[in-house]
């Protein structure tokens, strides 16, 4: 893409209504634009993030054998009236009465709507286990909207739902989630500490939330050294095996947030091993047993002939904030840094003088063997300012920028620069273009 057909709409000042680093470099960056309180269109650079978290997040549900399906954002009352929660979910539902006078709500999450659908197709325990997944959007209404993306009203979600026959069945469900929930993080370039949550009626320790280590983080947080140290992507994971040691030695260590810190456990880890840090939570697995199943008469015939309710869990990620987290987590006071897995762009070329024609036509032919090679790169062929053009690719943080210039042109050089590190290289145009189209 070129930078002179690509709607990217920067902002040279911080705007006054971003409290925190990813609300204002999103808006800064030009990913975002709030359309009303708590409510945002993504533009085309930050959409292209949005697609790549997305992207992942799918891969690592289908790895699991969840399959996706998609449900409407536009809910019928009659369900959640049926399960009970419907008069006890309060304001921060969106409550909407269609031409019929029929009741309606904007779904702030979906158990009741995924259940109604497997009991009305589930008939066997032949029929389970089954998990099931969809990528859409929510709305809560919250009273107080803010931090850009991180605390919206509307909001992108994973939401993943498993149906068993008993406890030990939705037990490997979970166990399968939380596996899949360590790489799906690790594969963004985060840091996920599973740490324990609160079940609420349902009792049991079955509940985790998924927190991302991040200056600015929403909560403190209090765990062992080891889990900064973990190499989640090297494990060799079969999702149809026994995952109950994995997730054990995920959840031996010691690791939690302030509402559940234990101070006499915490001290007990030696100093130099002890993290205290804030976090940001990305993702929560729960276990809820019969909830929902039981209300909704979601029900299978057993083995013995017998009616069974399913045990079911819940497992949500938080795709649109995620996209907040990341650069919550990754960036410097010169703006966003990318990790290459959900970068918008893998690369950045940057033509310091149009007017020259060598330095023209080392980009062009640059530029088309990259696109050729299906490396996605915004080159910046705009005649203006130098300076303007590295603040801004500095601000939106590809990864790599390639800088072209005319004395290396000349040479057939460029300067080949890691956003993360900011180490500078002189090399050939040509080790420039082995070094993008290798991965």
């Amino acid at each position: 893409m070129r930078s002179s057909q690509f709607f990217l709409p920067t902002l040279r000042e911080n705007p006054t209504e971003a409290q925190i680093v990813s609300h204002r470099l999103m808006l800064r960056a030009g990913l975002v634009r709030q359309t009303a309180a708590g409510i945002y269109a993504w533009l085309p650079l930050g959409f292209r993030v949005l697609k790549n978290i997305e992207r992942i997040v799918r891969e690592e549900q289908d790895a699991t054998g969840c399959q996706e399906v998609l449900m409407p954002t536009i809910q019928s009352a009659d369900l959640w009236k049926e399960s009970g929660r419907y008069e006890a979910y309060g304001k921060e539902m969106l409550r909407i009465t269609d031409r019929h006078e029929r009741e309606m709500l904007y779904g702030p999450t979906n158990e009741e709507v995924i259940t109604d659908i497997f009991r009305n197709g589930a008939k066997s325990y032949r029929d389970v286990p089954a998990l099931l997944y969809h990528i859409q959007w929510k709305f809560r209404d919250e009273v107080r909207p803010r931090f850009g993306v991180m605390r919206g009203r509307e909001f992108l979600m994973k939401d993943a739902y498993s149906f068993d026959l008993d406890f030990a069945g939705a037990k490997r469900a979970y166990n399968k989630m939380f596996v899949a929930y360590l790489r799906t993080f690790a594969r963004m370039g985060l840091k996920a500490i599973p740490m324990a949550a609160d079940t609420g009626p349902i009792g049991g320790d079955l509940s985790h939330e998924f927190i991302i280590l991040a200056e600015t983080g929403e909560s403190a947080v209090f765990c062992d050294k080891s889990f900064t140290e973990r190499d989640v992507l090297s494990m060799n994971i079969d999702y149809e095996s026994d995952l109950e040691p994995i997730v054990k030695a995920w959840t031996t260590d010691y690791a939690a947030t302030d509402e559940k810190h234990d101070a006499i456990r915490f001290d007990a880890i030696a100093p130099e091993r002890r993290v205290e840090a804030r976090g940001i939570e990305v993702g929560h697995i729960f276990y809820f047993g019969t909830k929902y199943s039981e209300p909704l008469k979601a029900q299978v015939q057993g083995p013995d002939g017998q009616n069974v309710t399913l045990h079911m869990g819940s497992y949500g990620i938080g795709v649109s904030r995620l996209v907040g987290a990341v650069i919550e987590a990754s960036h410097d006071d010169k703006g966003i840094i990318w990790p290459e897995s959900v970068a918008p762009f893998k690369a950045g070329i940057v033509n310091l003088k149009v007017a020259d024609a060598a330095c023209s036509k080392l980009c062009e032919d640059l530029y088309a063997k990259l696109t050729k090679a299906k490396v996605e790169v915004l080159y910046d062929d705009r005649d203006i300012r130098a300076g303007e053009k590295f603040a801004e690719m500095d601000l939106i943080g590809l990864p790599w920028q390639v800088v072209v210039g005319p004395r290396g042109a000349a040479q057939g050089k460029v300067e080949f620069t890691n956003r993360k590190t900011g180490e500078k290289q002189e090399i050939s145009a040509e080790e420039a273009l082995n070094r993008l189209t290798a991965a």
